[in-house]
């Protein structure tokens, strides 16, 4: 099999199992960028089996015909989509497993310390609940989300300040990295999306940041959400991949980017810490004090954003061990009080993250935020720290990579 036909064989198993998994509704767990008359030919044609897939992907673990370093990447996933080929087509096996095949990370049971440490951290953090005293950390943890939310009425007033957080993102990432002069970023609301917000590089450095327009927004997370989205996170990630990998590498596999492989692990991880990364503790503070918060008529009310951030990052976990729940078939009730119990939300907003597990490759999807920020955050945690941000940037690394 000579390496373009190799490719293509890839691409096409991954568009098709991709529509497999998801339908033809629109939705995807694939971000694909290579010919069109690839993708053409998988829609027009009548879905395979999920077997005949798993026996495809099987075939091109049997010797992809590139150098070992590219080919031990490229069969991890490979190896994804085969796990997820099979179990499309029946097999079925206890999630953690699935997800060490799919997501390349350990995903244990997080245990409930790690979220009395993070609810611990937010009692510090938030501001007190007057002069009544502390009053309950969920409701706390709302007052001050609702303190700092730009009410859906006023939501067209989102695009130009997440203008402004594009271009400071932008600007202290490029410190970091270079980034290519002519980079276009826009910002668009959607309604009937079931995502906060979401980023997309569509090529030739133009991206768009969309926005759920039926949600009010935390505007004290602005900085936390277009850092994830946009700089140094998933468009800068898969920009300066294409321009490196594709462009000036000619690896052209990069055109397949499989939502629930190992790859996508990393890529949540460095969205988790993408705010973390370009901003030191208070700086993210200042600027949204300086630049959003007072025009809105949003005064400091003594609150440690970066703190509060870190817990609600923490608190990932919480979703991970729901999606491990919900796939030992724990009762509806069971999972939404436990969300409610350790994540802090809402009844409704738990049933609303529930019903999003149950949606076909979320639940496995949701593993890899937790496990993924994890990972990153030990093998960041070094002297050398911005030459392993250019690394996630532009090498395609698996998690094994960043083991200590």
């Amino acid at each position: 099999m000579t390496p373009q036909e190799w490719l293509r064989g890839y691409a096409l198993l991954a568009l098709r199992v991709n529509r497999l998994l998801t339908g033809d509704g629109g939705a995807t767990m694939l971000v694909y960028r290579g010919p069109r008359e690839w993708s053409d030919q998988v829609e027009r044609e009548d879905p395979p089996p999920a077997a005949r897939l798993a026996d495809d992907a099987e075939a091109l673990l049997e010797g992809p015909p590139f150098e070992p370093g590219r080919v031990r990447y490229l069969t991890a996933q490979v190896r994804a989509l085969r796990a997820v080929a099979r179990r499309l087509g029946g097999e079925e096996s206890p999630l953690p497993r699935y997800a060490r095949e799919c997501l390349g990370v350990e995903v244990p049971w997080v245990p409930h310390e790690v979220f009395e440490e993070a609810h611990a951290r937010l009692d510090r953090a938030l501001p007190r609940a007057g002069s009544a005293g502390r009053g309950p950390l969920a409701e706390r943890l709302r007052a001050w989300q609702a303190a700092h939310t730009l009410p859906v009425e006023r939501l067209d007033r989102l695009p130009a300040l997440v203008d402004r957080a594009v271009a400071e993102t932008r600007r202290r990432t490029h410190a970091l990295i270079p980034l290519p002069d002519g980079e276009v970023v826009d910002c668009r609301l959607r309604h009937g999306v079931h995502y906060l917000a979401a980023g997309h590089y569509a090529g030739g450095l133009r991206s768009t940041i969309f926005i759920n327009a039926d949600l009010p927004f935390n505007l004290a997370d602005l900085l936390y959400v277009v850092a994830h989205e946009g700089h140094p996170g998933h468009i800068a990630e898969s920009m300066l991949k294409e321009l490196v990998l594709i462009e000036e590498q000619g690896r052209h596999d990069q055109w397949v980017r499989f939502m629930l492989g190992p790859s996508f692990t990393i890529s949540e991880g460095l969205g988790l810490h993408a705010q973390d990364i370009v901003f030191a503790d208070g700086e993210a503070q200042e600027w949204l004090t300086g630049n959003v918060l007072a025009e809105q008529g949003i005064a400091p009310d003594g609150s440690d954003f970066a703190a509060i951030h870190r817990a609600r990052t923490a608190l990932f976990g919480v979703w991970a061990n729901a999606a491990l729940l919900a796939a030992e078939g724990r009762p509806d009730h069971e999972i939404t009080g436990y969300l409610s119990r350790w994540a802090l939300l809402s009844d409704s907003d738990a049933a609303t993250v529930l019903a999003s597990l149950r949606t076909a490759g979320m639940g496995l999807y949701t593993l890899g935020y937790y496990h993924g920020w994890r990972l990153l955050g030990s093998w960041l945690d070094h002297p050398d720290r911005p030459s392993r941000v250019r690394r996630l940037l532009t090498e395609q690394l698996l998690p094994q990579d960043l083991e200590p």
